[in-house]
């Protein structure tokens, strides 16, 4: 039987949309007719694949660093009907030669965007030339943005059902749009904490705080650092300081003299292994973090928003009662401290509430479902024999 091409585009812009990528990729692999597919993963922001698209990455993570309030009113105007349109057009025409470069490269079957741009340039690509693919989008934040909403989009992914209705209310077919929940990587999220803690390299039982700041390490976690010096209570903290290798020397230089337990780890596969042996995880809120946070039933402290879709990740995990969301001129050691001692049960309960640990599954078997009705196949029943 000839193999169907699923083509899924991602941009390395943090690490979310990637992770994203790769639980697809995962979910697809193990689904019962992944004998019949070939799966690739592009990153369209990839210095290999366009040195134009690496060079704005780099203005951006620039520009969230230096200036976050200039990316605030970026992403506002973006947001706005006739503002998203603009945005999304630009960029596309931007990129559309490179992701035609990419698609007669692959000849996809079907194609599925985890970031906006390549989401749009594909579309753009699809109408100009008259090709035949299925498109579809996975939004991985908890709140709709308009650059996301691309005329021509087979099918849509998203966080919750009050998205999806968001949607509907937008005009969008009911049909075209699936809470599926945001796709994270299949783990055991059920580990028991004492075998989580002991793989953790843990040795006292003592409440235990996790800081995660992304792939990048960002989110000021040196400054949470010193802010957790003031917690006379002895822990034990994980620190996750990515791919900053100068995070990571501070943190290690910080627990050579601290009081508290600190093991300091780089970029690691083990998050759903450290999420379970947490008691709290402090980190900025981007989806894909807090999606494995709401999985491990994890309790979150969040601070320093993104401006923009972290934002609005925030607000819905603090909605959800999942989180407490630290503002400016709040104290971070009084924070920790009402929570361990008082909220951990409360947040850990509400967390489950908001967890879909099988959404990359539930998105395996959509694509799946799209490629059946494209190509009359029915993938992975009999009719496929």
């Amino acid at each position: 039987m000839e193999r169907v091409h699923i083509l899924i585009l991602t941009a390395s812009i943090g690490s979310g949309h990637t992770r994203a990528a790769e639980a697809i990729r995962a979910a697809l692999a193990a689904h019962p007719a992944a004998a019949t597919m070939q799966v690739d993963v592009v990153d369209f922001m990839a210095r290999e694949v366009s040195v134009i698209h690496y060079l704005m990455k780099r203005i951006y993570l620039l520009m969230l660093r230096f200036v976050p309030d200039l990316y605030d009113v970026f992403f506002r105007i973006a947001g706005r009907k006739m503002g998203g349109g603009l945005v999304r057009s630009a960029f596309a025409q931007v990129m559309v030669r490179t992701v035609g470069r990419i698609i007669r490269t692959y000849e996809p079957d079907l194609v599925i965007a985890t970031h906006p741009f390549p989401e749009g340039a594909a579309a753009l690509w699809r109408v100009r030339h008259g090709a035949d693919f299925a498109l579809a989008a996975l939004l991985t934040d908890y709140a709709l943005h308009a650059i996301w909403l691309v005329p021509g989009v087979d099918v849509y992914f998203v966080a919750t059902e009050a998205m999806a209705e968001g949607m509907a209310a937008r005009g969008f077919d009911a049909h075209m749009v699936h809470a599926t929940g945001i796709p994270i990587a299949r783990a055991d999220y059920r580990l028991e904490r004492c075998a989580a803690q002991e793989r953790a390299g843990l040795t006292e039982d003592l409440p235990t705080i996790l800081l995660m700041g992304g792939g990048l390490g960002l989110g000021g976690m040196d400054r949470t650092l010193a802010a957790l010096a003031q917690v006379a209570q002895r822990l034990s903290i994980l620190v996750v300081a990515g791919r900053n290798v100068v995070l990571e020397e501070h943190a290690r230089t910080v627990a050579r003299t601290s009081h508290h337990a600190i093991r300091v780890f780089s970029y690691t596969d083990e998050i759903p292994v450290l999420m379970r042996a947490a008691d709290l995880l402090i980190t900025k809120p981007g989806g894909l973090t807090i999606s494995e946070a709401f999985a491990a039933g994890l309790p979150l402290l969040l601070h320093d928003p993104i401006p923009g879709p972290e934002t609005e990740n925030a607000v819905y995990a603090t909605r959800r009662g999942a989180a407490v969301w630290l503002h400016p001129g709040e104290t971070m050691a009084a924070a920790v401290e009402e929570i361990l001692a008082h909220r951990i049960p409360e947040m850990r309960r509400a967390a489950h509430d908001c967890a879909r640990p099988d959404a990359a599954k539930h998105v395996a078997e959509r694509l799946t479902e799209i490629l059946t009705r494209k190509r009359g196949v029915a993938y992975g029943t009999e009719k496929e024999r």
